[in-house]
Parts: structure tokens; sequence; C-alpha cells
């Protein structure tokens, strides 16, 4: 174990450098909008704003998530909180509807509303991000507004023939239409940060009522999401959870390459490695804070890092390719940020749940093509797509969708793992 620590050491002294002094910077340096409130999201490669006049309420979610756990971490001198409550004061102040509950989608940077609709990708990131700031600061609005998030999904979202959620929905929660108004579709991605969401939400309230629904939500994504055969996740389903051609919504909340028809080649036979390991270390945190007996999911746990480690790690040339078929193959080389971020976390995890012999190389695969071809160390932070052999094909360094979450947690995430294999 000698022989590890020391290469953990060197790896970890590299990840805290990059968030103390190059990731944490950038977005102190750039992204407080002291004019309108809440924060600018949108930079160019070489990290100017680009005066795109829009704040979605995901976009300043996860930056009050990314703040407030960076915050609870011990980094920031304060300064971390300080901006976490800047952007809650935004929110509540601008995005909340008064009217008919829940937060719009989508402002202009000074707060008038662009876009009414209620997206549950989005409400998920407002459990989670505002749960975190009260857990980091004691400020009660944080959890009011989460636990009223919550009711309003149970309320209108919940689907009590076929379970999980609905996720699309008009300004006063009417169902929208089908296809590409995404009403009678659910996905993987919304279902998963759910789970994530209602972790957090226990972790904050420690109501009975929250971890009932983490539990439901759980199972809901090893019954019903994941490939029956192979136990890997299927992007998107009918209400009635029939696998579903994955498809373009009207209203973006991702930045997944479609084709020019909106569908996604290979629709029924596509899974994302990134996703896959998201997807397990997210469960492994949940079962923690539940109290679940890790034997109950272990399978299914283990099987997403089988599948990844299969086929979704590029040995020649570093990091995770973006999508392969259940069975075996990869689908798309390219080399986007998220997934590289969410596999760093989880190979962690994977370190310390089944030891660093088989793991560890693996990580240390993805952090050089990371740290060595994706983040941009003059500007400071990552950037969003690259060719398999690491060259940029998306040059922004922010928008809406990329912005510090994938990336910021990561790091953090990071050191509090290496820090459980050092110690």
């Amino acid at each position: 174990m000698t022989d590890y620590k020391d290469k953990i050491l060197k790896l970890k002294n590299e990840v805290q450098q990059h968030l103390t002094e190059e990731l944490l910077p950038f977005w102190f340096d750039r992204c407080k909008d002291d004019v309108n409130g809440g924060f600018i999201t949108h930079f160019d490669k070489d990290g100017n704003d680009t005066g795109v006049d829009e704040k979605s309420m995901l976009g300043q979610a996860r930056c009050i998530y990314s703040f407030a756990s960076a915050h609870r971490a011990g980094y920031g001198d304060g300064k971390c909180l300080a901006y976490a409550k800047h952007g809650v004061d935004f929110v509540i102040e601008k995005m909340w509807d008064e009217e008919h509950e829940g937060f719009f989608w989508m402002t202009d940077r000074k707060g008038n509303v662009l876009i009414d609709e209620k997206i549950i990708y989005g409400h998920s990131f407002i459990i989670y991000g505002f749960c975190e700031y009260t857990l980091a600061s004691g400020d009660p609005r944080g959890l009011y507004y989460a636990e009223k998030c919550f009711d309003l999904l149970q309320k209108y979202g919940a689907d009590t023939m076929y379970g999980g959620y609905f996720e699309m929905f008009q300004r006063d929660w009417t169902l929208k239409g089908p296809g590409a108004a995404g009403g009678d579709r659910k996905t993987l991605d919304v279902h998963m940060h759910l789970m994530e969401a209602f972790t957090t939400l226990y972790e904050c309230s420690g109501k009975e009522v929250h971890k009932r629904k983490l539990l439901e939500i759980i199972e809901v994504l090893t019954k019903k999401i994941i490939h029956p055969k192979y136990l890997t996740g299927v992007p998107q389903f009918t209400a009635d959870w029939k696998v579903a051609p994955q498809i373009k919504f009207d209203i973006i909340w991702g930045w997944d390459r479609f084709s020019e028809d909106g569908i996604k080649s290979s629709p029924e036979d596509n899974t994302s490695y990134g996703h896959n390991v998201e997807f397990a270390w997210l469960l492994m945190h949940a079962i923690e804070i539940a109290d679940i007996p890790f034997e109950k999911y272990k399978k299914i746990i283990q099987t997403q890092f089988d599948h990844a480690l299969a086929d979704g790690i590029d040995w020649e040339f570093g990091g995770v390719y973006v999508e392969g078929s259940h069975a075996g193959g990869v689908t798309d080389r390219e080399k986007e940020f998220w997934q590289q971020a969410e596999m760093l976390i989880a190979l962690l995890q994977a370190c310390i749940e089944y030891g660093p012999a088989k793991y560890l190389p693996v990580y240390e695969n993805v952090h050089r093509f990371v740290f060595d071809k994706m983040i941009d160390h003059k500007v400071g932070e990552w950037i969003p797509l690259l060719t398999r052999k690491g060259v940029p094909i998306w040059g922004h360094m922010s928008h809406n969708w990329k912005i510090n979450y994938h990336t910021l947690r990561a790091l953090v995430q990071s050191i509090e793992r290496m820090n459980k294999l050092l110690a």
C-alpha cells in the first residue's frame, strides 16, 4: 500500500493545485454578477464573457451547489459560501414563481423571465444545491425552498401509475405534450439527479418522507432504468417504461450530440460510460446516507465499473469515451469533459471499495488525459469536448449547461476520496 500511497499523494497534490490555483480563481474572478445578482455563466475559450443575455435556473442552481460544497470541504476562506448565498438570493428573488410556485427555467441577466416552464431536471438541482447551501451555511431558506420543490414534485410530477416522475411542465404545472415537448418521456438523467437531490435533502432534513422517496427512486432506477440483461443505463423511456428513441427536447438541458433530425444514432442500444459510473458512485453515496447495506446493490454497482472498464477507457490516447453498446463496443470515441469528471470520482470510490490494485491504474489514465489534454491551465477551466486524441472540438469554457458543477465537484470529491485512501 505504501507504493500506492506515494502515487496517490502525488496525484492529490496535482488535483489540489488545480482546484485552488486555477479552477476556483477562474470562477471567483468572473462569475459573480454584482450588478444584477446571480452568476454570469457564458465564457469563451479564453475565459471572456460572451455577453449572452440569459441565466438558466439550472446553471444558477449548479453554481450554488458547487460553491456550497467547496465551502463544506474547507475551501475559499468563506468566499465560496458568500458566492453561494449571492446565488440563492438571486434565484429566490427572480426565479421563484409566486403564483404557481416552482422556479422559472430561464431569465435574462437582470432576472426578467424568458422561459416560464417548469423543468424537473432544473428542480432536481434546486433541491441539490439549496440543501447543500443549508448544510454549508445553516441558512434555513435553502431547505425551505428545497422542500417546497420536493412537495411540488410529489403533487404534480409523480407518476402514480407507472412510477417515477414526469419531467416537462408548463408554468402552471400542466404536463407538456408528447415528442420533443417531452411530456411523454422519462429519462435516466432526470431520475439519477433526483436520487442525488433526495440524498442531500434527506441528509439535510432527516425526515422520513425524504428517505422513503429516496428509496423509491433507487428502486425505479434499479428496476426500470437499467437494462434488464446488461444492467447498464438506458437513456430514454416512454411514460410506461418502454425503451424510447433518444430524442432532443425543445427545452435543452444538456449538450448531447444528435443528428439533424434530432434523434440519437442507435437509440435503443446506447449507454453512457459517464452516466453509468456517475450512477454507481451516487448510488453508493445514497445508500451510505440512507444506511442501506452495500450488498443489496453490489452486483448493479460492480456492473457499471466492469462495463466502463471493458470498453470505455482509451488505453492508447487516455481518457473515457462518450458512449457504447450495452453488449460491448464503442459507438462514440470523442472525449467530453463531464464523463472524465465523473469517472475520476467513481474510480477513486472503487479504489476505496475494492482496493487500488485494479482501479488506480485506470484512474491514472483518466487523470493524465484530463490534466494533460482537457484542462486549459492558462485559463483555468476544462475544455468541453475533444477528439479521441485530445484536439479541442468545442472551444468555449462555460455556458448554461457547462459550468463548474462537474469540474469543481470532481476535484472536491476526488480529494476527499484520496484522503480516505491515504488514511
